[in-house]
């Protein structure tokens, strides 16, 4: 049996990269590279293991919403291990932080009409979650031919099969395909890519509803359990609808009995604005998948609610209709307690209000970055944008990893104080709901330093 080991004998530094996969990336880029080994955190930073800070300008994963090392978070979970860590929900238990928190769901997503909801581990069980429940769903209303699946394209959706299955890039599928069967894609609103080359971006919405009638029409409605989108897309790259698109989708699908998945993993709980993307559209889906801000990640945790529809259908007498379906930690009582204590400051601090205000001023900010000669378009809403890379404007060529300009511009951040990511060709801004106009100001000044080093490469 291997000795346990301590802090005065195991090295980390060394050991960093030897052993670990980490996710999205090659195990021999990480191995050439070391990661960044993160410390601490407080607030809006993040400080690594020789004390070196930097501003989190994605929140770790759009997800530390109310900042690092909250002590109100912290003290609840503190309380809650105090008398309950962790007990299953399985064989009809429960425990009183899970009963809150679904309460506490179902009061700030009444005017979606939400009745129900299932726990998990994140966001990709969230999703996998909804699937099940939609083709459920559909058995349950004797329509068992409901089981097809419509998603976008540069959707995420997740790294399960489900999840994946639908996922509408490439790059995310195709060292696990073959996938779920009778998934299908759909133009989605991106105005700067699109098949079209349309640049309005209201025409631009109404041609993709348009191809998405004529999907529905070459598939058979009678086929379709669900539509699975998010209302801003976020790992395709911040792809923002006009306002038009999530109305007119509701209104296609309703014609047809499909069920809507609005994807708020990202969204939820206040990053675009609003408590859940689809509310800033104005509509109102059937199912929420959501995770990230439910807890700010402190503790791993998913949630895919149901809305009355769709909790209709297992409340039929005489027809059984058992969840087969759950996770060992499903309502886990540690997640549910930091759920409880991270909304109430969501609530009280108004995060959504805050992302709505300095997400304002941040997205104004940005568009200084135009200037440099590398960037195509900066697009965002709320507190979640992107810049998109390109080796020439006139084409929209995309400028990809492996790239010197990439490499420069991430690593003068990191030197200059700042974490960013790039994804693909698009550099991702998504920092924690506190953000100030300050910390814009300071995001922009790293930004600047990063984008001049890149130019000269």
């Amino acid at each position: 049996m291997l000795a346990r080991m301590s802090n005065l004998s195991f090295d980390v530094r060394s050991a960093n990269a030897q052993h670990m996969y980490h996710p999205m990336i090659d195990p021999k880029a990480v191995q050439a590279s070391p990661p960044l080994i993160i410390d601490r955190g407080e607030g809006v930073y993040v400080y690594d293991i020789d004390g070196k800070r930097y501003l989190d300008t994605v929140a770790s994963l759009w997800n530390v919403n109310v900042g690092h090392n909250r002590p109100e978070v912290i003290a609840a979970m503190k309380a809650q291990l105090d008398k309950l860590a962790y007990y299953s929900t399985f064989q009809n238990t429960s425990n009183p932080p899970a009963i809150e928190l679904s309460a506490r769901l179902m009061q700030m997503f009444a005017p979606e009409r939400m009745n129900k909801v299932f726990f998990s581990s994140g966001g990709s069980d969230a999703v996998e979650t909804a699937l099940k429940l939609a083709r459920q769903y559909w058995k349950l209303q004797r329509q068992p031919d409901r089981h097809q699946f419509i998603s976008l394209k540069w959707g995420y959706h997740g790294v399960h099969f489900g999840g994946a299955s639908i996922n509408g890039n490439p790059m995310f599928r195709s060292a696990y395909e073959p996938l779920l069967p009778g998934c299908h894609l759909a133009e989605t609103p991106y105005t700067y890519r699109n098949p079209w080359n349309q640049t309005d971006p209201a025409q631009l919405a109404q041609l993709c509803l348009d191809q998405l009638a004529q999907l529905i029409e070459q598939v058979g409605a009678h086929h379709i359990a669900a539509l699975v989108a998010e209302p801003v897309q976020g790992a395709g790259g911040v792809i923002v609808p006009h306002e038009s698109y999530w109305l007119g989708l509701r209104q296609l699908l309703d014609a047809h009995g499909i069920l809507l998945i609005s994807d708020e993993i990202v969204t939820g709980f206040g990053r675009i604005g609003t408590l859940c993307g689809a509310r800033a559209w104005g509509v109102a889906p059937d199912i929420m998948a959501m995770a990230k801000g439910i807890n700010s990640g402190y503790v791993p945790l998913g949630a895919t609610l149901i809305n009355d529809r769709v909790a209709s259908a297992w409340n039929q007498p005489g027809v059984p209709a058992a969840l087969m379906h759950g996770y060992t930690y499903s309502g886990h009582a540690l997640a549910c307690a930091a759920a409880n204590a991270n909304l109430d400051l969501v609530t009280r601090e108004d995060l959504p209000g805050n992302a709505s205000r300095t997400g304002a001023y941040m997205q104004e900010q940005l568009q200084a970055l135009m200037a440099y000669a590398h960037v195509g378009e900066v697009r965002g809403k709320g507190m979640m944008a992107a810049i998109e890379l390109v080796s020439d404007k006139a084409s929209k060529t995309m400028l990809l990893p492996p790239s010197a300009y990439i490499q420069t511009l991430v690593g003068t951040a990191r030197q200059a104080g700042a974490i960013i990511r790039v994804q693909g060709n698009r550099l991702i801004l998504s920092p924690p709901l506190v953000f100030s106009r300050a910390h814009v100001d300071e995001m922009l000044r790293v930004l600047h330093i990063a984008f001049q080093a890149a130019e000269k490469v």
